[in-house]
């Protein structure tokens, strides 16, 4: 029995990547899980990695998984699973809010002007598609008057990193989930944005390997970055903590909270903090 036995948590863009490594981490510990993704088929993404392959590294962890193919960009899709997750559970504790529509572009080091106006699909699967999934888990959470919502984001909030959209959509997510905070506090609702670094996923391994100076980049160090199931241990040791309304509203550097919390990578290594490098949180707790 882990520490989130019962619970049941919904991570969303969990194919691969971070998702995936926040997926095994809160089934490690406990808890029921569904992921959401859009790759069912192997080939199908130029990256490795499909939602059948990471509800199979759940159960062989010991732990149940729900795959779940969708489209963030389609609310029917979305609503439907949300009314899946209530007939079937009765009750949702933990959204982690990941899906990302990242185009293939991204690091290419062009002005806005230069990139396709197609790259706002950012803003379309990165922030409304947070605000939609945590409609739909409030309306299940305050009810029951507890629940856990985690936004990830990242230093870019406050630093310039690839480009002007990126920048913007994860400046939109602290804020969200800090407005959020104030309006769920009287329901007992948690509601939290994580900064991670550079995070060792297969899109940042195969850029590493092929995009010359990307390695020196103060965003890009390997020796700064975790593995995909850092952020995951993080938000499961959030979810245990009783006490863990006193963090609702803020902006955290995952890294800072792991220490806090006693917490490190899969490795034991203490995933270092880039504050001084790249910047601070806005957004405190309310």
């Amino acid at each position: 029995m882990g520490p989130l036995s019962g619970k049941v948590a919904l991570i969303t863009g969990a194919s691969r990547g971070i998702g995936k490594g926040i997926a095994l981490a809160l089934a490690e510990a406990g808890a029921i899980v569904y992921i959401t993704g859009r790759t069912v088929s192997p080939g199908t993404n130029p990256l490795p990695g499909t939602l059948p392959e990471t509800a199979a590294e759940i159960g062989r962890r010991g732990g149940e998984g729900f795959a779940v193919q969708l489209d963030h960009g389609s609310d029917g899709q979305v609503a439907a699973l949300f009314e899946r997750i209530k007939r079937e559970q009765g009750r949702l504790d933990i959204l982690v809010n990941n899906a990302f529509s990242l185009p293939e572009d991204l690091t290419e080091p062009k002005p806005f002007w230069e990139k396709p106006l197609s790259n706002w699909e950012m803003i379309d699967v990165g922030v409304r598609s947070n605000y939609v999934a945590a409609w739909h888990a409030s309306r299940i959470m305050t009810p029951q008057k507890s629940g856990l919502i985690v936004a990830i984001s990242g230093y870019t909030g406050v630093s310039y990193t690839y480009s002007v959209i990126f920048g913007t959509a994860k400046s939109a997510v602290d804020r969200m989930a800090r407005d959020m905070a104030i309006e769920l506090k009287p329901h007992n609702v948690v509601s939290i944005s994580l900064w991670q670094g550079l995070t060792l996923t297969e899109r940042a391994e195969r850029n590493l390997a092929n995009i010359a100076g990307l390695e020196g980049r103060p965003a890009t160090r390997p020796q700064d970055a975790c593995s995909a199931e850092f952020p995951g241990r993080v938000i499961a040791t959030l979810a245990a903590d009783p006490d863990v309304m006193r963090h609702s509203g803020g902006t955290f550097i995952t890294a800072e909270l792991a220490q806090e919390y006693g917490v490190t990578d899969i490795d034991g290594k203490i995933i270092p903090s880039l504050r001084s490098e790249r910047g601070s949180p806005i957004w405190s707790p309310i």
